[in-house]
């Protein structure tokens, strides 16, 4: 049976009540919250606990502050969802100014429920989960059968047609062909100032890094 992911929060606030409040606050509501009174705790904790989510007062009483605790935060961790904290607008938004982007800001005269905090945290979750990764290019070999992929390892080796048709048995006017719908295949036939065995050849190396 899998275990349900839990998402730990570090929650730093030199206020010991306003701290225990969000640590009480957030474990009911399904985190694993760790408390820290200051920049030097967190980067402890943080270290130990490698948080989801970093909560955390813009004001911590002594440097560094929240916001400079949640840049060098971010710097080691990009993924690290940041919520600030604070009484009074004008430093959120300073922090806002200077801090990570996509930090969420919460007025602690807000704090009236779990579910404020909840869905602050929430929203700078969304903010910090990386945008998925784009779908890998089709090999441009994609469209080749597999005879034709062959005949076009020999072309990389650097095989004139004559070689590749003693070696696979035919004559030269089969190879011949055998390469001409594979540059077809592969749309190098149209520009008559490259070569198209090269242009083959060098998409063959870059998909299987050499010829056998």
């Amino acid at each position: 049976m899998e275990t349900a992911w839990v998402r730990r929060v570090l929650v730093v606030e030199d206020q010991p009540a306003m701290r225990a409040l969000l640590c009480d606050m957030l474990a009911h509501r399904g985190f694993e919250p760790t408390g820290a009174a200051d920049a030097a705790e967190a980067t402890t904790a943080f270290a130990a606990t490698d948080p989801d989510v970093l909560l955390t007062d813009i004001d911590l009483g002594t440097r560094p502050s929240g916001v400079e605790l949640a840049t060098m935060l971010t710097g080691l961790a990009p993924h690290l969802a940041v919520v600030f904290l604070s009484s009074f607008p004008r430093a959120a938004a300073g922090a806002g100014r200077v801090g990570p982007e996509g930090a969420v800001f919460v007025s602690k005269l807000d704090v009236t429920s779990a579910d404020v905090v909840v869905e602050a945290i929430e929203a700078a979750l969304a903010e910090a989960i990386p945008p998925a990764p784009t779908s890998p290019r089709p090999s441009p070999l994609a469209g080749l059968t597999r005879r034709q992929i062959d005949v076009l390892a020999l072309v990389a080796r650097g095989w004139s047609n004559a070689q590749i048709a003693r070696e696979r048995g035919t004559t030269t006017r089969a190879v011949e062909r055998a390469v001409s719908r594979i540059f077809e295949r592969l749309a190098l036939g149209s520009d008559p100032a490259t070569n198209p065995r090269v242009r083959a050849s060098a998409l063959y190396l870059a998909e299987f890094g050499s010829a056998p």
